[in-house]
């Protein structure tokens, strides 16, 4: 176990299987390798958790299950992201995506489903996944303002 200070957090335990790799980073942070996943709110069950860096203390993405916000939100896994990961089994295979929050605004929060980041739960080992020719964008609303999407 070690202990990480973080920024939003403060300082927090994290026990070594928990570590969340990246082994090639994430787009735009290719030097952040290490995270641990922390619900948010801690302790309940929430679509929502925080991605923290283990090195950064203030960098923390906020992600959400995007399967509770968008039923029909599917993708495949290229076959090297696949051998990235380990080839994991369906069953351990983690989706997240990026939630943005323009200017603390809860009602305007979008989801990047164009690149989730999927981790396998067996080995720990993650990638955010950009999605080739996909239907989907960096920003979609998760609570829509005319009530649907």
């Amino acid at each position: 176990m070690r202990k990480v200070n973080t920024l939003r957090f403060g300082e927090i335990e994290v026990e070594d299987e928990d570590v969340v790799h990246f082994p090639q980073g994430i787009p735009a942070f290719e030097d952040e390798h290490e995270f641990r996943i922390i619900p948010y709110p801690p302790g309940e069950d929430t679509p929502y958790a925080f991605l923290q860096s283990l090195t950064s203390p203030e960098l923390a993405f906020l992600m959400a299950d995007p399967f509770r916000f968008f039923v029909d939100y599917s993708f495949e896994i290229d076959d090297d992201s696949l051998e990235k990961l380990g080839s994991p089994k369906q069953e351990d295979l983690g989706i997240y995506v990026i939630l943005t929050l323009p200017e603390g605004k809860v009602e305007e929060m979008t989801a990047n489903l164009m690149a989730p980041v999927v981790i396998n739960a067996a080995n720990m080992q993650a990638k955010q996944v950009v999605l080739e020719r996909s239907r989907y964008t960096t920003k979609h609303r998760l609570f829509p303002a005319d009530g649907g999407e």
